[in-house]
């Protein structure tokens, strides 16, 4: 089954954990993301650029209102995602206990609705 773990970061965290806490949990992820793929689960993975840099577009009596920065007022923003191939939710959990994301925000595991005739890549 295909599982989407959407990765929330507390982008202020990060920040105060300094740039060499922010590459080697980008280097753990990075193995993580190895080990998945070496056992089949890996289907693919990206982190996100900053908040700062993200647009949200809202359509309201037909007009499009672009704001700059994520919908949600929060201090976690969506930061990355992978998309795995797993037996079960329990299997999505265990993986997403290892990712490093877990620590300073949340991983959010959900399940993928395949609808048929979508193209595939």
């Amino acid at each position: 089954m295909k599982y989407m773990l959407l990765c929330y970061d507390d982008e202020k965290a990060w920040e105060k954990a300094g740039d060499l806490a922010l590459k080697d949990a980008m280097q753990e992820a990075v193995q993580l993301t190895h080990e998945m793929h070496a056992k089949g689960q890996y289907l693919e993975a990206a982190p996100l650029e900053t908040s700062s840099m993200a647009a949200s577009v809202r359509v309201r009596n037909g007009k499009a209102q672009v704001t700059d920065g994520p919908f949600a007022e929060t201090r976690e923003v969506l930061g990355g995602y992978y998309l795995i191939d797993v037996n079960n939710l329990d299997e999505a959990i265990r993986i997403a206990e290892r990712h490093p994301g877990a620590r300073l925000g949340t991983v959010e595991i959900r399940p993928v609705v395949e609808l048929p005739g979508l193209p595939t890549p």
